[in-house]
């Protein structure tokens, strides 16, 4: 029989699988990255020599807050839980409030209206756990870029829902005929004579050029509902 600490760590990876990623396990159970990459690796505390094994408390905390039966960290994984690419057959439970949603590419969300319905959960880069008071179409992009600094920085997060609709000042994806989205502030101008309204995507850095719905076909795909920036 495998020693429990090995066992812990396999189960910790088939939890990080039906999670979508390790972040998204760590908003989960409520502990940093640094602290799940310690268990998974066995890395060696520096003051006594010794490998930073998962607690009792620690695994039955765990189990709580993932939806697992008592002692499930304990129990030694079957081989079709180890090669099921989704991870474990137990189904995973997310806390009461929240669910995830999927973190895609800016083709993706340039497609996001055709593709959403036919969306699979291996299609999206990792998933991010929010509110579940978002609509079910909602998804996340990756900041790219220095366009919409300093509001915005490379690398920053921002969850966007399509059944939001934007208000002036309001942050939107926005798809203006390429295949790919963009993300800008929305303006609202005016109406035209068919009531439909007229706007501009501004990027916040002004050495940008600004887009308008007058001049070039733009689609509006939905609007940003949350932001969080990664302090590194």
């Amino acid at each position: 029989m495998q020693p429990i600490d090995v066992t812990r760590r396999e189960k910790l990876g088939l939890l990080i699988k039906e999670a979508g990623s390790q972040a998204a396990l760590s908003e989960i159970i409520g502990k940093a990255p640094a602290q799940i990459s310690q268990w998974l690796n066995a890395s060696v505390n520096s003051k006594t020599g010794k490998p930073r094994v998962m607690s009792n408390a620690i695994a039955r905390e765990i189990e709580l807050k993932t939806g697992k039966p008592g002692g499930w960290m304990d129990a030694p994984a079957h081989k079709d839980e180890l090669k099921t690419p989704g991870g474990s057959n137990a189904e995973f439970v997310m806390p009461s409030g929240v669910r995830r949603i999927p973190v895609i590419s800016y083709v993706q969300a340039g497609m996001w209206t055709e593709i959403v319905n036919s969306f699979q959960p291996g299609d999206a880069n990792e998933w991010l756990i929010t509110s579940d008071t978002h609509s079910p179409n909602t998804f996340v992009l990756v900041v790219r870029g220095n366009s919409m600094e300093p509001d915005f920085k490379d690398g920053d997060l921002v969850v966007i829902d399509p059944s939001v609709r934007p208000r002036p000042g309001s942050f939107v994806v926005a798809k203006n005929g390429r295949e790919e989205a963009t993300f800008k502030k929305y303006r609202p101008r005016s109406v035209d004579v068919l009531g439909n309204d007229i706007f501009e995507l501004i990027p916040l850095n002004e050495d940008y050029p600004t887009m308008r719905s007058s001049e070039q076909a733009i689609e509006i795909i939905g609007t940003m509902v949350e932001h969080r920036r990664l302090y590194r």
